[in-house]
């Protein structure tokens, strides 16, 4: 069963700094649950066919020059009609006040009416994002995510494998952490995840040995970000002489998180191998690769053109 996450309307109010006009009397237990916001235009003209109640609505410009023309007795009508709805609540962008009719009927059906100085599109692209990714499908996994070279590499393994110990070693390189131990993953859109950690364990790191340190206050702010997208996983798992490992990289591998195919390396570790540097050098060819450039590709094809020549030439 999908797990449906919510919004509490009070966070919009305070994260985007709106003016609560009227607030009603379950205004601390409103939650949004839909990642969309509505632009009741065709519901002030009087059409509710395929009208989506659940959804924050917002007035702008428009709305309210249309609604300024009416006359008083219909703005009644509409706003009744639309609060009979028990839409969750509804926004007046661009520094417009409500309409007394508007204040009478949010009183009647108990609805929530908030004002804000932002221009209407800025406040319906900003709360929409917003909403995506509070509101997005998650999980969480163990492992550790890192920064590398502005790639997001989600290192897993078993555990004591040495995920954390590569995660120091990278920060020492300059790199950044999101995550450590565990991982909470969510999809944003149709091909891309975004990584963070719980807020529990955010900028701390476990060692065996030493134990937990904090990052930010060891190796500065500058060594930690809140989140990033994930691009790669890192699957470390100890060199077995009876694998076979890729040793030209044309197999492309991937993981699915949330529906969504991650290009995947398996690093095979034995005692002497730098992880951190195979990491940075993983790093750097997925970006390769985003971008179109493929060395194991042009190197078998080097290698197809040179056997084809000396064949050629031995005829």
């Amino acid at each position: 069963m999908t797990e449906i996450y919510n919004v509490p309307l009070k966070r919009i109010v305070e994260v985007f700094h709106l003016n609560v006009a009227y607030q009603a009397t379950d205004y601390d237990r409103l939650k949004l649950t839909v990642e969309d916001v509505a632009r009741p235009g065709l519901q002030l003209a009087g059409y509710f066919d395929h009208f989506e109640p659940m959804r924050l609505q917002i007035l702008g410009n428009v709305e309210m020059s249309y609604l300024k023309k009416m006359p008083a007795t219909e703005r009644r009508v509409i706003f009744d009609r639309l609060f009979a709805y028990k839409v969750p609540a509804l926004l007046i962008a661009r520094g417009f006040h409500p309409c007394p009719q508007c204040i009478e009927m949010a009183k009647k059906h108990n609805i929530t009416i908030l004002t804000t100085e932002e221009a209407t599109s800025n406040i319906v692209s900003a709360i929409i994002t917003y909403l995506r990714g509070e509101l997005a499908p998650r999980i969480t996994r163990h492992g550790v995510l890192m920064e590398v070279y502005g790639e997001g590499l989600l290192l897993i393994g078993e555990s004591g494998i040495g995920k954390s110990e590569a995660a120091v070693e990278l920060l020492k390189r300059g790199h950044r952490l999101i995550a450590d131990d565990a991982v909470e993953i969510r999809k944003i859109s149709g091909s891309t995840l975004m990584g963070s950690a719980p807020e529990l364990i955010r900028n701390y790191v476990e060692l065996r040995g030493i134990g937990v340190i904090n990052v930010a206050k060891l190796f500065g702010m500058g060594a930690v970000k809140s989140e990033n997208e994930i691009n790669l996983v890192v699957n470390i798992v100890p060199w077995n002489t009876q694998e076979v490992y890729d040793r030209l990289g044309l197999e492309e591998q991937t993981m699915e998180i949330l529906g969504v195919n991650i290009p995947l390396n398996t690093i095979p570790i034995t005692p002497g191998r730098n992880l951190a540097v195979i990491l940075e050098v993983a790093a750097m060819n997925n970006r390769q690769r985003k971008m179109g450039y493929n060395a194991a590709q042009e190197f078998t094809d080097q290698v197809n053109r040179h056997f084809e020549e000396s064949v050629g030439n031995d005829a």
